[in-house]
């Protein structure tokens, strides 16, 4: 069975033919660069993967963790690459070198990630985790903090977690109970009980910092309350040198339908009395520190979970060439017919095209999302800058929520591709199901992230923001007809969009009446309506530029390329977007049932 990841032809043509990578090399920022490093930066992603990464990844599932004395250990097949990945450096692309980074683009680093954090997620995350914490102090913490920390995290020396979650706290995080002390020497003791920390503890690095949530004495109740602290596993001396333990224990380990060797702790913080942290950024602040890294987080989580779906794709894919079922339905009564391979089977060529499709879309989607970033750091002006944030905070609940939704679906239609076998550990996909299915609950629900689609991104700058975003799509629209093959897409691509926008308009209208449950009770459907939209246009983006190279004279060996890109954004366009429609008209129609349903009748009593 083929070793299968990402694919490169793919990934070259969002780059290089889509979102036009090259010319971020112009900007003084990225002046060392070109395409050629940017190459050999993927292809080394993609040989350190197959070769050390993949391996591990069903061992790992087999093998899990152990915990033992509050200790966690990991698989011992993950130590090795484990420090593979800190000797070459894949842990903060993006970063500056100073701090430990490689000062790659945002966009290149999702290109290279694909691999690296395709290979295996759960085993690279232990490197990687600590990014989100580093770059929290680099932004609010102190020189002295900065110091101690930076450098460590950003090249995953030491891991990073993140606690947040509580019992009683868990998407109510103003609820949380944990509470802090100031010292006399400036540091806070901690006390309280964390629970689903990823990475919590593991014998992969010497130290963990742990960002903790916590409410000083007096401080006002619910989230304007909470302050972050950096509280190491164990402590760090003012020189940098390791001191004594921390009182932070890990006290159980949590037994989960994926991600097996993904370590997801319960801890104890100060249980002994004796646990310090440092307080991060100003008293009081801690969330709007904390969703710096969250939706970090989240944007990682949704790419997660297109991770698991182009590498379920592919799999089901080689598969469907290779499992010979059946013979060809037109010679169904010749008893003497061959068996044929089961991609020739017009079912299984729907469920593959299902697959492309999304796959190819949420390619196109989240490196969009990676270019907007890059442009955002590298803005001209005030104007431009607001224009890419705008981008970037309507479109992260989508890229979380959408990519994990779909990327999960992926998965299961590649098992039902493979058939009984799917439903097996002798093949990949039932491991690949379960390990993608956590992307939809954790870094705030996909619930959650619909919730903050409609409640705060659909209005933010009255507005404005929502109405560029359709403008680009518009952009697109009108680049496809020039094509006249392409026309009947952009217009029901058209529709779709104006549809989008009247319902949009109608439940923000209605999320702010008396009847505010009622939107928010549609608030899902209508998330997965806009992400099929954007699908849409990622799709008939690509097949516009496939129109255009097809006309020019592509190249033979790139023909049948081109041509499945028109096909991937005929299907969609064709098949999905019209059931979307069909959502859309479910959302106005404002069905109440859900709000008005008592909860007696729900049974189970």
């Amino acid at each position: 069975m083929a070793q299968v990841i990402a694919d490169r032809r793919d990934i070259d043509f969002v780059l290089y033919e889509q979102m036009d990578t090259e010319a971020i090399i112009q900007n003084e920022k990225y002046s060392d660069l070109n395409r050629k490093m940017f190459d050999m930066i993927i292809s080394e992603a993609r040989n350190f993967a197959v070769k050390e990464l993949l391996p591990t990844y069903a061992e790992g599932d087999k093998l899990g963790l152990t915990f033992e004395k509050g200790q966690v250990k990991v698989p011992e097949c993950f130590h090795r690459p484990h420090k593979l990945i800190i000797e070459n450096e894949w842990t903060s692309l993006t970063e500056d070198p100073e701090v430990g980074g490689q000062g790659l683009p945002h966009i290149i680093n999702w290109a290279a990630s694909e691999y690296i954090t395709g290979g295996n997620y759960a085993l690279v995350n232990y490197a990687r985790m600590g990014h989100g914490t580093g770059k929290m102090v680099e932004l609010f913490g102190t020189e002295e903090q900065k110091t101690l920390f930076l450098e460590k995290l950003y090249t995953g020396v030491w891991g990073g977690t993140m606690l947040l979650t509580e019992s009683q706290a868990g998407s109510d995080v103003g609820a949380l109970t944990t509470a802090a002390e100031k010292n006399s020497d400036g540091t806070y003791t901690i006390k309280g009980d964390k629970i689903f920390i990823t990475n919590g503890d593991h014998d992969l690095a010497d130290n963990i910092i742990h960002p903790v949530l916590a409410r000083i004495e007096g401080a006002p109740v619910g989230t304007k309350g909470i302050s972050i602290f950096l509280v190491p596993k164990i402590w760090v001396n003012a020189d940098g040198s390791l001191g004594e333990p921390n009182d932070v224990v890990c006290t159980g380990i949590e037994e989960k339908m994926g991600i097996h060797a993904s370590s997801t702790c319960s801890i104890s913080l100060g249980s002994k009395g004796g646990c310090r942290g440092f307080l991060l950024g100003e008293e009081n602040k801690g969330m709007r520190i904390m969703f710096l890294m969250m939706n970090e987080a989240r944007l990682g989580v949704g790419f997660q979970g297109f991770n698991h779906a182009t590498t379920a794709y592919l799999y089901a894919v080689n598969y469907a060439r290779e499992r010979l079922q059946g013979r060809d339905m037109d010679r169904l009564a010749d008893k003497d017919a061959p068996q044929v391979p089961i991609i020739r089977h017009p079912d299984v060529r729907r469920m593959l095209l299902w697959m492309k499709s999304h796959v190819e879309g949420m390619r196109s989607f989240i490196y969009y999302v990676g270019n907007c970033f890059d442009k955002l750091e590298n803005a001209a002006d005030d104007e431009e800058k607001e224009l890419y944030q705008g981008y970037t905070d309507l479109l992260t609940p989508l890229v979380k929520a959408y990519c994990a939704q779909r990327g999960f679906d992926v998965c299961i239609q590649a098992m039902q591709v493979y058939g009984g076998y799917g439903y097996t550990r002798e093949y990949p996909i039932e491991q690949l199901a379960r390990d993608c299915k956590i992307a939809s609950i954790y870094e705030g629900t996909d619930g959650i992230q619909a919730m903050d689609l409609l409640g705060r991104k659909l209005g933010m700058q009255e507005g404005k923001v929502f109405m560029r975003f359709t403008g680009e799509v518009q952009t697109v629209i009108a680049r496809a007809r020039k094509f006249e093959f392409l026309v009947p897409l952009a217009d029901q691509l058209e529709k779709a969009l104006n549809q989008l926008g009247e319902t949009a308009m109608h439940l923000g209208k209605q999320g702010v009446s008396p009847e505010f449950k009622t939107a928010f009770a549609h608030a899902f459907p209508f998330l997965e309506t806009m992400g099929d939209v954007i699908m849409a246009w990622m799709l008939l983006w690509r097949a516009s530029i496939a129109a255009e190279k097809l006309n020019n004279g592509a190249k033979k060996k790139d023909i049948n390329f081109y041509e499945g890109q028109v096909k991937s954004a005929e299907f969609f366009i064709q098949t999905i977007i019209p059931v979307a429609c069909g959502q859309m008209d479910a959302v106005m129609g404002g069905s109440k049932a859900a709000v008005e349903i008592s909860e007696a009748a729900f049974g189970g009593l």
